[in-house]
C-alpha cells in the first residue's frame, strides 16, 4: 500500500514539520522557481499549516489543563471512581 503525503506528515515531529513548513516558504520566495513548483510547494505548505495548527490546539488544551490542576479533585486511598473519572486523560498526538 502506497503511503500518501498525510501518511508522512503525521508520523514526523513537530518540529521536523514545522522546519518542512519554513522551507517551503524559502522555496516559495525564490525568484527562480517555477509557477507549476510554487503551487506545490504552497499545497504542501497548507496541509503541513493545517496539521501544526491542530497540534498547537491540542497542545493548549492540555497545558490548561495542567494549569488547572490544582482545581481537580485528589485521588484518596480508597480508589474513588469519581475522582478517577474527573481526571483528564491526554491524548495529545492520537489520531482523531
Amino acid at each position: 500500500m502506497a503511503k500518501t503525503k498525510k501518511d508522512n506528515t503525521a508520523k514526523k515531529s513537530f518540529e521536523e514539520r514545522l522546519e518542512r513548513l519554513e522551507e517551503l516558504g524559502d522555496e516559495i520566495r525564490n525568484n527562480e522557481i517555477s509557477l507549476d513548483d510554487a503551487i506545490k510547494a504552497f499545497e504542501e505548505g497548507i496541509v503541513l499549516a493545517r496539521a501544526l495548527e491542530k497540534d498547537l490546539e491540542k497542545i493548549e488544551s492540555r497545558v490548561e489543563i495542567l494549569m488547572n490542576a490544582d482545581q481537580l479533585p485528589a485521588d484518596d486511598d480508597e480508589g474513588d471512581d469519581a475522582a478517577a473519572a474527573a481526571r483528564p486523560e491526554f491524548g495529545l498526538f492520537d489520531d482523531d
